[in-house]
């Protein structure tokens, strides 16, 4: 038995002995995301695998299998599934690996390999065209503006807020709901298609038959640039902006011979920035809650770049001028990288 395993490791291995059939089975050190979703190596079975232990009362396991069943049937290369306890919150699943595309990358970009820096990403978006191309979006939830709205409401409350202490104005309050109502509107009106909606580096896994998709329970029904400018503008690597730029305008150019858009450059080019900011600003607040609700610090060191990204499009943009000015005034004179207390 494995050492030192919490009560739910220790059901779940109990649970995976029973199902395999195979009493010599032990648990490894868990990896965690954002979310009470753990994954456990397991080992001692005859094919790598991972115990996912998804609590049923925090993060339920249906929706992760219901869109696994959606992606694979349309092709799309997700952990196969050997066995799974929706009831208990644990399943079995293939075991791709630890190497997730954030790492080819960055070995790439130390090297200087633009080259293969590129070829990762057409294949990347590729990825996502097929999402969108494949997929009926009626079959997820709408990413409409209540929950476009929830979520923008989450960088002044944990970000401004909690993180900086920051006391927000009547005038400040008036400049973030015109800020955020331009970008729901925005995103409402962009082409509706299957969103994975954290569709970046650490979630692509390179396989032998392509890149395999992880972490995509959240997905949705929202705008066609969403999973894009998550790819193209990660929040754990940063890209210089003309590539950036080729690669999203590569991406446009494929909607259009396609003939579903008809939209110029220009166009194109601000509600896809205007989706990325609207992602940054809800990860700005996420990545804060993480630490101060969660307990999980590490994702405060990514904060800078994800509020480098907010900073450049509100410069960009004349429409969140008095945005800019607001993020500008509320850091400038504090060290984002310093954690905090939870």
């Amino acid at each position: 038995m494995s050492e030192a395993l919490d009560p739910r490791a220790e059901l779940g291995l109990r649970w995976s002995i029973a199902t395999l059939g195979r009493s010599a089975l032990q648990l490894q050190a868990a990896s965690t995301d954002a979310s009470a979703r753990r994954y456990l190596p397991l080992l001692g079975a005859e094919a790598p695998l991972l115990l996912m232990d998804s609590p049923p009362e925090q993060v339920p396991l249906r929706p992760w299998l219901h869109i696994s069943d959606v992606l694979r049937t349309h092709g799309l290369r997700v952990p196969q599934v050997i066995a799974t306890d929706p009831a208990q919150g644990f399943a079995l699943i293939e075991h791709l690996g630890d190497r997730v595309l954030l790492s080819e990358l960055i070995d790439a970009q130390q090297r200087k390999d633009m080259h293969t820096v590129d070829a990762h990403y057409q294949h990347a978006m590729d990825t996502i065209f097929s999402l969108q191309s494949r997929i009926a979006p009626e079959c997820v939830p709408d990413y409409d503006a209540v929950r476009l709205s929830m979520e923008l409401e989450l960088m002044p409350t944990w970000f401004l807020q909690r993180h900086l202490g920051m006391t927000l104005s009547g005038a400040d309050r008036q400049t973030l709901e015109g800020s955020f109502h331009r970008l729901i509107d925005s995103a409402l009106c962009q082409p509706q298609v299957f969103v994975h909606r954290d569709f970046h580096a650490r979630n692509l896994i390179p396989t032998d038959d392509g890149l395999a998709l992880i972490d995509f329970q959240d997905a949705l029904r929202g705008a066609f640039t969403y999973d894009l400018v998550s790819l193209l503008r990660d929040c754990y690597v940063r890209w210089p902006v003309q590539n950036v730029h080729a690669w999203a305008e590569s991406f446009r150019l494929k909607w259009l011979r396609s003939g579903r858009i008809a939209d110029e450059p220009a166009d194109f080019h601000r509600a896809f920035d205007w989706m990325g900011l609207q992602r940054h600003l809800k990860v700005l607040g996420i990545f804060c809650r993480l630490h101060y609700r969660d307990g999980k610090a590490s994702y405060l060191k990514d904060l800078p770049r994800v509020l480098g990204y907010v900073l450049e499009v509100t410069e960009s943009w004349p429409e969140f001028a008095a945005l800019h000015a607001l993020m500008l005034r509320a850091t400038a004179r504090v060290d984002l990288t310093a954690a905090r207390q939870p």
